[in-house]
């Protein structure tokens, strides 16, 4: 049920992100929905690099982020059950 004079598309989107996705993102505050455990993301546990990179979190090992790159495009799911996110590099 959707209706045009109720949401906004996703390109509403663009500045608001684009304020969040310019910064540095290892000083990106993250909770942990699992343990509550807080921190920069700097001080998740990465493993990879292949297939690609995943985060957890060092209190549980809940899945923070994974980033995996293919070919012209990086794909970004962040948390679990949140869907994938696929960027263009070109």
């Amino acid at each position: 049920m959707t209706d045009a004079s109720t949401h906004l598309d996703g390109n509403c989107l663009a500045g608001p992100l684009s304020e969040i996705l310019s910064v540095e993102p290892t000083t990106a505050w993250w909770r942990c929905p699992e343990c509550t455990r807080s921190g920069p993301l700097a001080r998740l546990h990465v493993y990879g690099p292949e297939p690609g990179l995943t985060a957890r979190c060092p209190g549980c090992a809940y899945v923070a982020l994974r980033l995996v790159r293919e070919g012209e495009h990086i794909w970004l799911t962040m948390g679990s059950g949140t869907g994938a996110f696929r960027f263009s590099l070109t």
